[in-house]
């Protein structure tokens, strides 16, 4: 097992009309400036709380904001792992594990040239977990807290200009992972600004870009940041230009006319035409799981039965799938991929089996005359949604010789994430069975994020309220585990409950495709979510 899977390691030294550029010649752009078109319907938030799901923190959070650990995004041959950001190392307590000490790094400065300190840290915090401070940011907030920090209230204080201290609610020893999604900026520049709105305007962070243009629903301009403090990450193009372009054809439509230089998920079908035209397309295996979320809080909810959970995910076709997608994708039967040593030894291995699925739902009372019917909350794009529209479909299709009539919800992005941060019998659920939402798997603290019983919404990210206490009671275990070895077997044993009890269906692994011409060079496809894009250049 490497590094990456022992999280007790407790040092680290380290739409097409509505966008305006289909409809009007191409700008002249300066030299040095890269285009790129997002699957998000709008420009993410630009506070240094990016929305839009993980494509809103790859495309304007690491750019523009730094957090006090980063990811080595170098590497397109191994899964990314976690390297020192605006923290130059961190150490966990060793008489109380709950506390965690964070030294700074010196030197480094914000956009508006004001400094990055102890102060700095403690008001951004604020910000997110203090309701009666000035900069209290309500959606900033919301982001913040749906990504578990497990911040202790008043868990955070100076101790010199250079030192943090960061209590957690409870021992954890992957609590550095974290704390990658937490972004710093301005004081002065909030101070200056009056209030977020304003800031959003002119945000001044710490990171290798910075903001600049922005207009809503079109595009913002990322400027180089020739006084970055990591000088080997200053980046080697002058400007990056990012376009929210939902719908897949409006995309390639885009690259084709030479609009953008790059674009996220271009369609399958496309692919091959792509590679003629000497296009560029890069696909990687990444730590992406794209699921259907299933609601067992809701008290109609067929899901709240393991036995038709359990022929749901006997029932996708899941080959036929990836060829669906060009083999952009790769089977997923549990939250781990196959081949990895977390995944440990389950009961079930899920395959495409009809036959076994119709006996699991007899069993569970349904059959010919009573068929399992349910509603997915599905959405027409967004971070890590591969195509979702014709993907549902397929499965749709494929379930119906199952016994499942399957209709859907279908919702903007946007609207999705406000649903998936709420209960799943509240409102924003619209009486959906379940939700169809690409997810993280990076690391065990997502394992944690997602299916612990203590995370449920609001309060967490286990949108589903699905709850174990054996596996609760290991996740625990896990958590303090005193050797690697223990460690691992602990989650093993979490991952096989997993594959078993099945709260998730369990559909594909995204392969991240990205389709971009010739001309950008020294992209590097890393094992992750987010990107570096300083490394890229154009001729």
């Amino acid at each position: 097992m490497n590094d990456r899977d022992w999280m007790g390691r407790l040092t680290v030294g380290a739409a097409a009309v509505a966008w305006l550029g289909l409809i009007a010649p191409p700008p002249v752009m300066a030299q040095g400036t890269l285009r790129i078109a997002m699957t998000a319907t709008d420009v993410p938030t630009t506070t240094g709380a990016p929305n839009n799901g993980f494509e809103g923190v790859r495309f304007m959070g690491f750019t523009a904001f730094d957090s006090l650990v980063l990811w080595d995004l170098s590497k397109a041959d191994k899964a990314a792992d976690i390297v020192p950001g605006l923290a130059e190392s961190w150490q966990q307590d060793t008489t109380d594990r709950k506390k965690w000490v964070f030294k700074l790094r010196q030197g480094v400065k914000f956009h508006d040239g004001t400094p990055f300190n102890a102060d700095a840290v403690v008001w951004n915090l604020d910000r997110t977990f203090k309701q009666d401070s000035k900069q209290f940011d309500a959606q900033g907030s919301a982001i913040n807290r749906g990504r578990p920090t497990y911040i202790a209230d008043n868990g955070y204080r100076k101790i010199d200009d250079s030192t943090v201290e960061l209590t957690t609610t409870r021992p954890i020893s992957y609590f550095p992972y974290v704390m990658t999604t937490i972004f710093f900026v301005s004081p002065a520049a909030f101070e200056k600004a009056g209030n977020w709105a304003e800031f959003a305007k002119a945000p001044s962070g710490t990171g290798p870009f910075k903001v600049a243009n922005f207009k809503p629903r079109i595009s913002v301009d990322l400027l180089k940041n020739a006084d970055y403090w990591d000088k080997n990450r200053i980046p080697k193009v002058d400007k990056v230009v990012l376009f929210p372009m939902p719908e897949a054809n409006t995309r390639i439509a885009a690259l084709r006319s030479g609009q953008v230089d790059w674009i996220e998920v271009p369609p399958p079908d496309a692919i091959d035409g792509l590679k003629k035209a000497d296009y560029a397309i890069s696909i990687n295996s990444y730590p992406q799981v794209w699921p259907w979320v299933l609601n067992q809080a809701k008290a109609d909810s067929p899901f709240r039965d393991v036995k038709v959970r359990q022929a749901l995910n006997y029932c996708v076709d899941r080959a036929g799938l990836v060829t669906l997608l060009s083999g952009t994708a790769e089977p997923s039967v549990g939250f781990f991929k196959k081949d990895d040593p977390r995944f440990g030894k389950p009961a079930n291995a899920y395959t495409f089996d009809p036959a076994k699925a119709k006996a699991l739902l007899a069993e569970a009372g349904y059959g010919p005359a009573k068929p399992v019917k349910a509603k997915i909350m599905i959405s027409t794009s967004g971070s890590g949604q591969m195509l979702p529209l014709p993907m549902n479909e397929f499965l749709q299709q494929s379930m119906k010789q199952c016994g499942f009539d399957i209709t859907f919800e279908v919702v903007e992005w946007g609207t999705m994430l406000v649903a998936f941060r709420a209960e799943p019998t509240a409102p924003q659920a619209a009486t959906s069975d379940a939700m169809n939402i690409s997810l993280v798997s990076s690391d065990v603290s997502m394992v944690v994020r997602w299916f612990f019983g203590e995370n449920s919404t609001p309060k967490g990210s286990n949108w589903g309220h699905w709850k174990n206490p054996k596996f609760d009671e290991l996740l625990l275990k896990m958590e303090t585990a005193p050797s690697p070895a223990e460690s691992s077997q602990h989650l093993a044993k979490m991952h096989e409950m997993l594959v078993d009890e099945a709260p998730w269906l369990w559909i594909v692994h995204d392969g991240n495709p990205r389709a971009m011409t010739k001309k950008v060079q020294g992209f590097v496809s890393a094992q992750s979510w987010f990107v570096d894009l300083t490394r890229v250049s154009l001729p």
